[in-house]
């Protein structure tokens, strides 16, 4: 059609490039919600499923944040929680972290975020059920922020000038 204005591509378009660290926070999500429910519908409170010395399955909860620290602040790790998601964001789609493996760890947290903020607002706790010797329980969740830190501080040590501010 003559005279119609051109449509930008690279401006307003998302890019395939861009959507995976939309689709990584989205499956950890997914995961991490699906086990829980496994794990709520399927082991009573404080039981355990199996045990195979390095590993248990065993159904906890924990209404404080990562350890058992700050025990009944629900609110206040409800709005950490926020606040956290909120710089992640900012950062996910930010040029300057345009790393994939920073990309990719902060998909991670986001989405390990996402999860425990989901269960803290609709029951109050969280459901862990992962139990390794000399560690507490922890869940799919935790998991994903985990790896999501260890990979963003190897992003960045790995080349900190690249990386640096």
């Amino acid at each position: 059609m003559e005279g119609a204005p051109a449509r930008p591509q690279a401006s307003v378009a998302w890019h395939f490039e861009q959507r995976w660290y939309a689709l990584v926070p989205l499956a950890v999500l997914a995961l991490d919600q699906l086990s829980k429910w496994a794990v709520r519908n399927g082991i009573n409170r404080g039981d355990e499923w199996f045990d195979i010395g390095l590993l248990r399955v065993i159904h906890v909860t924990n209404s404080g944040a990562a350890f058992g620290m700050f025990q009944g602040a629900g609110v206040l790790l409800a709005l950490t929680s926020v606040a956290g998601i909120a710089a992640i964001l900012i950062y996910l789609f930010n040029p300057g972290f345009a790393d994939p493996l920073m990309r990719l760890g902060l998909a991670l947290m986001l989405g390990g975020a996402a999860g425990n903020l989901f269960d803290r607002l609709k029951d109050g706790r969280v459901v862990d059920f992962i139990k390794v010797p000399h560690w507490p329980a922890f869940n799919v969740a935790d998991s994903a922020i985990t790896i999501g830190v260890l990979l963003l501080l190897w992003a960045v040590l790995r080349d900190p000038a690249k990386n640096a501010g």
